[in-house]
Parts: C-alpha cells; sequence; structure tokens
C-alpha cells in the first residue's frame, strides 16, 4: 500500500511540469523497412505514444507493445515500412493528457533485397507485401516473455477456440482453413514456453497457398533462447530478425526446414551455439539452419557465428528442388556452407570468414553454382564429394579414398564456379589446371569465364558419373538478379547480416587462433549461456508489479546492502534505515542518483545490534525489508602474502604447520633487505604442511651456494643459486626433502593481475580468483572502491574509512576490474571470480 500511496503522491507532485515537457531524443535511424528511435524517460509518464509520417502517412500512431524501456532510456521501433524518407514524434501522457511531440529529423529507409528461389515464379513467401507494408487483413501478434503461454486468437479450422499460447495459435493455422496472413513478433529475450512440440515451436499450414507467415523480432534484441523453429508441411514462411541461441530441442536445430516445405525466406538472423548434442560432432549444437525436402528456398543475409554445422540441405535422395545461399557471413563457422544433396542451389555473394573445415560442399547428384563469394581463410571453399581436395592426403601426395574424406563418402555432385575470390585456402582445384595432375578428373569445381557460360555434359562427377543440369542458365527456371563484386559481397554482408545493425550481442574473434579451430569456445559459450536481455518492461505488456529485492550482509562495524530491480527502469534510489520495522520513523541514509549502482556500505552501525533497511526508487517502488546485526568478531582475512623467517620466527607460524629441526651453525644469508641466521634444516623427517586459499607463487631461500632440490607434493623442484620458486594451485601442499638443504625464509605470494598502475607493489587484493571475500592489503587507507564489468560497466560501488575486505559473493563468474582510491592515490586491478 505504502508503494502505490508513494508513487501516487510523486505522481501528482510532477503532473504539471511533466504535461508541459519535451521529449529529448537522443537517437534515431532507418533500417530496412523498418525505423527506431530512442528517447530519454520521463519521471511520472504513465505512458509514451508514437507517431511516424512519410510515404503517404502523416502521424500513424504505432502499437503499444513496439515501445519498452530499457535502463535508462525508451525506445520504439516501427515495422512494415515501404522504402523511404520518414520522420518519428514522441509524446508522453500524463493522467490521460498527451503532451507535445517531439519529432526526429528525416530517417532514411531501406528496402528488403527480395532475391532468391523463395521469389520465382511470382512467390511472395511473406505476411508483408512486396513493398514492405503489411498485408491488409493480417493478423499481428506479440510474443513476449510474459504472454508467450497466455496470448489468444480464434483460428478458423482449430480443433477449440480461442487457441491459447503460441504453439497452439500455430497448430491451429496446421489445419490450413485460415487464409489469414499472420505475423508473430517477438519481444526480447523468450525463454522455453509451456507447450512446445519436442522443443521446438513448429510453423505449418497443410501447404496452404493462400496464407503466409512472418516470425520476427522486434528491435535488435529479440532472441529465442533455449528452443527452436521448425517448419514442415508448409508454404510462404518468413523468418527474420531473430537471434537463436542455446536450442536444446529434441531435433537440435536452430532453426530447420523439416519437410515438404515451399517458398520460405530465413533472412537477417543470428546463429549461436546450440546445447551440445550426443555426438562428437554436436559440441555446438545440432544444425544451425538445415533445410530437408524443400523447395524455392532463399536464406540470405544470416549471420553464423562459429557455428558447427551450418547449414545441411537434403537428407537423403530427393528430387531436384531450388535454393539459394546469398549474402550470409559464415563468420569462423566450421563447415556446411551449405553441404548440398539432390538439389539445385545458387551460392553467391557469401562473406566465408575464417572456416577451418571447409566452405560449400556437393553429393548426390546436385548442381551447384558458386559466384562471387568472398573466401578468406577458408580452408577448401569448395568441395566434390570423394574427388579432388576432398581426398587428396598431403602427407602421401595422392588420394586416399577410406581416410581423407573431408565431410562425406557420398557420391559427387557437380560444382560450376564463377568470379569468386578465394584468399588463404589449404587447396582449390579448379577444372583443367595445368598445376595439379589429372585435374579433368580430381577436380574441386567447374570454373567458367562467364556466368552465362554452361558446364559439358562429359564433365562428370568421379564417383556417380553425375552431371551439372545447368539450370543457372534456364530462363525458366532461373530469377533474376544482379550479383555483387566479392569485395562488395563482403562488405554488404558485414554491414547487413543478422539482426538489425548487428544485434545486441557483441563478440570478437580472433583471426590468429579460431581460423582454423574448430573446438568450442569456452569463452564466447559462457557469454552465450549466461545471456540476460537487458530490456525492463514494455509497454502494455501484461507483465508482473515492478519490485526490488534487498538484501543486508552484516560484517565487522558495518552492513553491506545489494539490491536487485526487476520489471522497472529506476534512475534513482533512496536508502533507509532503522533499528525496528517501524516504516513511520525510519532514518534516510543516503540518496543515490545513478542508477547502475546497486550496493551501498553503511558504516556508521554499532556492533551486536540489529538493524532493518529499504531502498526505494524513484520514491514510487520500495524494497522488502531486510535486517543485519553487525558482529562484534571481524573477520580474519588471511595475512596476504604469508611470509615465514626462521630466524625471527623459529618454527612458530599461524599459517605454517613445521616440524623439524633449527640451526644456527648453517652460515649467514642475506636476502632482500633481511639477514638471515637461523635455518630450519630439511631432512628426512622435515615436514611443513600448509593450505592455500588461492593460487601463488612459493619461494624458498636456502644458503646462496644450495643446489640440488626440494619436494612439494612428492615433485621435485630445483634449487638454483639458493633460490626455489614454485607456482601452486589453491589447497593443501606439503614441503619435504629432496636434497639436504638449510631453509632461512619462505613467503607464498598470492596471484594477483594489475593494470595501469605505478604503485601495484604498495596495493594487494586476495585471493585471485575470489569465490566470495577479497580483501585489501593497502599501505594506506582504502576509502573507495569501484568494481567494474571488463566492458567497462559500473556494477558496485563501495564507500568507507578503511576499507579492507569485499563481498563479491552476488557477482556472476567472470573477470572485473576493481578501481580502489587510497588518498590521491587510485589502483587498478583486475580480479577473477569464480
Amino acid at each position: 500500500m505504502l508503494k502505490k500511496l508513494l508513487f501516487i503522491t510523486v505522481f501528482m507532485l510532477t503532473t504539471l511540469s511533466i504535461t508541459a515537457q519535451n521529449i529529448n531524443i537522443t537517437e534515431s535511424d532507418g533500417w530496412l523497412e523498418s525505423a527506431f528511435v530512442k528517447w530519454d524517460p520521463i519521471n511520472g509518464a504513465d505512458h509514451y505514444n508514437v507517431y511516424y509520417s512519410g510515404e503517404g502517412y502523416t502521424n500513424k500512431k504505432i502499437d503499444d507493445q513496439l515501445i519498452r524501456c530499457y535502463s535508462g532510456y525508451q525506445r520504439a521501433d516501427i515495422l512494415g515500412l515501404k522504402a523511404g524518407t520518414y520522420t518519428i514524434s514522441v509524446a508522453a501522457v500524463v493522467s490521460g493528457v498527451e503532451g507535445p511531440l517531439s519529432t526526429t529529423g528525416n530517417i532514411t529507409v531501406l528496402p528488403h533485397d527480395r532475391t532468391g528461389f523463395a521469389f520465382a515464379n511470382g512467390g511472395n513467401p511473406s505476411a508483408y507485401n512486396l513493398d514492405g507494408t503489411v498485408k491488409s487483413d493480417a493478423v499481428i501478434l506479440y510474443i513476449t516473455e510474459n504472454t508467450k503461454n497466455t496470448i489468444e486468437l480464434n483460428v478458423t479450422g482449430a480443433n477449440a477456440n480461442p487457441c491459447v499460447g503460441l504453439q497452439n495459435i500455430l497448430e491451429g493455422f496446421k489445419k490450413g482453413q485460415d487464409n489469414r496472413p499472420l505475423i508473430v513478433r517477438l519481444i526480447g529475450q523468450i525463454t522455453d514456453l509451456d507447450y512446445m512440440d519436442k522443443g521446438d515451436i513448429v510453423i505449418e499450414n497443410k501447404n496452404n497457398t493462400s496464407q503466409s507467415t512472418t516470425f520476427e523480432g522486434v528491435g535488435n534484441d529479440a532472441t529465442a533462447d533455449g528452443w527452436g523453429i521448425r517448419i514442415k508441411n508448409a508454404n510462404n514462411v518468413e523468418i527474420r530478425n531473430i537471434a537463436t541461441m542455446n536450442c536444446d530441442s529434441d531435433e537440435g536445430d536452430n532453426i530447420g526446414l523439416q519437410q515438404d516445405n515451399a517458398y520460405v525466406w530465413v533472412h537477417h538472423n543470428d546463429f549461436f551455439y546450440g546445447g551440445s548434442g550426443g555426438d562428437s560432432d554436436q559440441a555446438k549444437g545440432d544444425g544451425a539452419l538445415d533445410s530437408k525436402r524443400s523447395g524455392y528456398v532463399t536464406i540470405s543475409y544470416n549471420h553464423f557465428w562459429d557455428s558447427g554445422k551450418s547449414n545441411l540441405l537434403g537428407n537423403g535422395t530427393e528430387s531436384p528442388e531450388y535454393l539459394t545461399y546469398h549474402h550470409n557471413w559464415y563468420d569462423h563457422s566450421d563447415s556446411r556452407h551449405p553441404r548440398i544433396r539432390s538439389h539445385s542451389v545458387h551460392v553467391y555473394n557469401n562473406y566465408y570468414d575464417g572456416n577451418s573445415k571447409y566452405g560449400v560442399g556437393a553429393t548426390n547428384a546436385s548442381s551447384v553454382f558458386v559466384e562471387a563469394n568472398y573466401f578468406r581463410n577458408c580452408k577448401y571453399p569448395i568441395l566434390t564429394s570423394m574427388q579432388g581436395s576432398d581426398v587428396f592426403d598431403e602427407s602421401k601426395n595422392a588420394n586416399d579414398y577410406s581416410n581423407m574424406p573431408t565431410f562425406s563418402k557420398e557420391d559427387g555432385g557437380s560444382i560450376k564456379a564463377y568470379n569468386n575470390y578465394i584468399e588463404g585456402a589449404r587447396r582449390f582445384v579448379a577444372y583443367g589446371d595445368s598445376c595439379f595432375p589429372n585435374s579433368t578428373v580430381d577436380f574441386d569445381a567447374y570454373v567458367v569465364n562467364s556466368r552465362n557460360e554452361t558446364v559439358p555434359s562429359s564433365v562428370t562427377s568421379y564417383k556417380g558419373s553425375n552431371t551439372h543440369n545447368n539450370f543457372d542458365t534456364n530462363g525458366t527456371i532461373m530469377y533474376s538478379y544482379t550479383a555483387d563484386s566479392p569485395e562488395d559481397a563482403k562488405n554488404n554482408t558485414m554491414t547487413y547480416a543478422g539482426r538489425m545493425f548487428g544485434g545486441d550481442f557483441t563478440w570478437a574473434f580472433n583471426n590468429a587462433t579460431d581460423d582454423t579451430s574448430y573446438d568450442v569456445d569456452s569463452a564466447l559459450k559462457a557469454k552465450l549461456t549466461s545471456y540476460t536481455t537487458s530490456l525492463v518492461c514494455i509497454q502494455g505488456d501484461q507483465g508482473p508489479d515492478p519490485e526490488i529485492t534487498l538484501n543486508a550482509t552484516p560484517a565487522d562495524t558495518y552492513v553491506t546492502l545489494n539490491w536487485s530491480v526487476n520489471h522497472y527502469a529506476a534512475t534513482s534510489y533512496s536508502i533507509y534505515r532503522n533499528t525496528s520495522t517501524d516504516i513511520a520513523s525510519r532514518t534516510k541514509l543516503t540518496d543515490i542518483s545513478d542508477a547502475s549502482i546497486s550496493t551501498y556500505e553503511d558504516s556508521s552501525v554499532t556492533n551486536d545490534t540489529e538493524y532493518f533497511y529499504w531502498v526505494v526508487a524513484d520514491a514510487a517502488v520500495e524494497s522488502n525489508v531486510a535486517s543485519a546485526t553487525p558482529s562484534s568478531n571481524p573477520i580474519i582475512p588471511p595475512s596476504g602474502d604469508e611470509e615465514h623467517n626462521y630466524t625471527e620466527s623459529g618454527k612458530t607460524s599461524s599459517f605454517y604447520n613445521i616440524n623439524g629441526n633449527l640451526s644456527t651453525s648453517k652460515g649467514t644469508v642475506t636476502y632482500h633487505a633481511l639477514t638471515l641466521t637461523q635455518c630450519l634444516k630439511i631432512e628426512s623427517s622435515t615436514s611443513i604442511t600448509f593450505n592455500a586459499p588461492s593460487g601463488g607463487t612459493l619461494t624458498l631461500v636456502f644458503n646462496e651456494d644450495q643446489s640440488g632440490s626440494i619436494k612439494i607434493d612428492g615433485v621435485s623442484y630445483n634449487i638454483v643459486n639458493g633460490i626455489a620458486s614454485i607456482d601452486l594451485d589453491a589447497g593443501s601442499h606439503e614441503i619435504t626433502k629432496g636434497d639436504t638443504a638449510n631453509l632461512y625464509y619462505m613467503n607464498l605470494e598470492y596471484d594477483t593481475l594489475s593494470i595501469d598502475s605505478e604503485q601495484s607493489n604498495t596495493m594487494k587484493l586476495y585471493p585471485n580468483p575470489v569465490t566470495d571475500y577479497l580483501y585489501i592489503k593497502a599501505s594506506a587507507q582504502v576509502e573507495k572502491v569501484e568494481i567494474y564489468s571488463i566492458q567497462g560497466v559500473l556494477v558496485q560501488k563501495l564507500e568507507s574509512k578503511n576499507l579492507h575486505q569485499l563481498n563479491l559473493s552476488e557477482l556472476k563468474t567472470g573477470a572485473y576490474l576493481i578501481k580502489t582510491y587510497s588518498g590521491h592515490l587510485v589502483t587498478d586491478k583486475i580480479i577473477l571470480k569464480r
């Protein structure tokens, strides 16, 4: 109740000023038949209205679900725009009254590239018109994480109406009796739905040529997380502007054309790792985008991120069907770009970017035209099964048909190649190339001098004697198109492939290693499995109420507060405290104007006293009450570098358990500024045990002329000029005799990494890696600590009179930059959280 009263109070106090306030538009741009606008939020606005003008429209209002809030900004996307020039206007609505409109400058919207077999024979596989506008009788569904299981629609011919949930609605269209175009728009990160078909969302329409379905993402962050999209027995299907990741469905494909499909267009999607399959070649998932028994398909402008198996085409002997692959970015993906069985396929203007196995592969009577592609460090750009580079053993300088086939032992297909740019390939053999023996039999592709040149019937595959059907020069089959040069194809593909403006997921491959590796990139895999949308709320979405979850952690003389905000875009916080749960008499501790901060340290407390805390965002959304009692028994951190000087301390140590005999008659050793006169004799009975909380370097100091070895955990390590230095992992260890020696001093220095600091020797953070508590050892008091993600985002900020420990238990696993402030000295260090 208090939360609602606070919100109403603030709402009433701010209404007069808000209604007169203009929206501050921060960014806007046009894309392919779509556009977007971003603006600063206004506190107290209950919602926003967004309009667009241009190309025959004046102030046309967009649907509420296209308007979303993110941390610190609002965004709206407009879909279904034909190419042209537009403006977008935004207004805040308060108490039912719309404020003044703020309008962008001119925005240019570009058309989609509708080239390929999906548009052959006058076809249109989309629920949009060919100019990009929505078909007049189309049904539009908005699917969010909140509505995915509750969305309703009456569908002609369905078993029961209304159909509830996305898959039930699609199964209504499966009957093939509803002819309405269907547009399914995904917003944000959508995880597994309550009802799917073996882990997939399945699109079917009983091959109804009068119906069409578009499955698309809104903006740059629509994500199918954990589930696949399967198409079967369907005509006229379009899938676009979606990222698919972590798919663990039974079929295993991110997107799969399973059987008997025609006129399908899959474009501008991001394909990421799926769940690991049971076979050895499924570590990155099964297929990214496979097609079986389907024709008149265009697969274009997709971005394949290190996919293991990108595009399988066909799964057996099939009647010839026609497909086009163009402007796809095979970004360090391994193989199948595509792998083709029994189809006629045009592969043009794709960018092959560091592919560790092969590019295009042809088998089983397929006819393939490979045109104007850019191959950069693709190991084998073009392969015909069981001949040429597919079976050549470089170590033997001969063919090995049993052990060398790269991708198949099936009969070979036929490949015609023209105007491809190949850079850094292991091997490519053109038909008749005099540089290779027997190249009219052992070749990878028949290279022509012009695109209209046909492949003679005398040119056959070595295995199967298959010929090229020259579909690409048959005017009754081939569509009209204009190919880019390979260089322009590379640039256009990198600009437009994948989701809108490249999507919200960033990753930089290392060409030096990733060009040749086909292993799973563990860091990329971890980032995908931990991916979380930055979307906070959707206008018109019936989601849960905003909430703040607060935790209070006691320590010696202070309490650390950590909180998380859900379903709300906060701009500021207020922190309150009391010694009871009495809200009316609580005291405000501080205001925090930076909403990226989600932690606070209260150091003005008394030991053994229970305190109660609240966090309130924007004076409107209140946290739970959290309590903590600071302890009078301080947490004793490890002492940092674990030094032991036998001259000063003998065998007494709180860290090392020392058993053995001391001596003062074995000489004097000078080490750094120390004069060492007493030692521990390393004999058969000598044993030193200890438990290292973190990895580090153990330094042992003996007589200066000492050589031989010392044993750590039973393994011998050399003593060089009286010093032994051993890298140790966290855990229990024991020092025992290797050779007879005299040990004067030892020190375990915990691992710590530092950057950009000239004072790194005065500041130590340990242990590193850290699990829960990170301790600070410094020559001066540390008054403030800031913790940044490795991308530079501030995730925690702590201030106190003398910080000596940090509770990092709530941080995710990864690397963080710790910035410490001690007087005028600022020190940066990298810490690994596990």
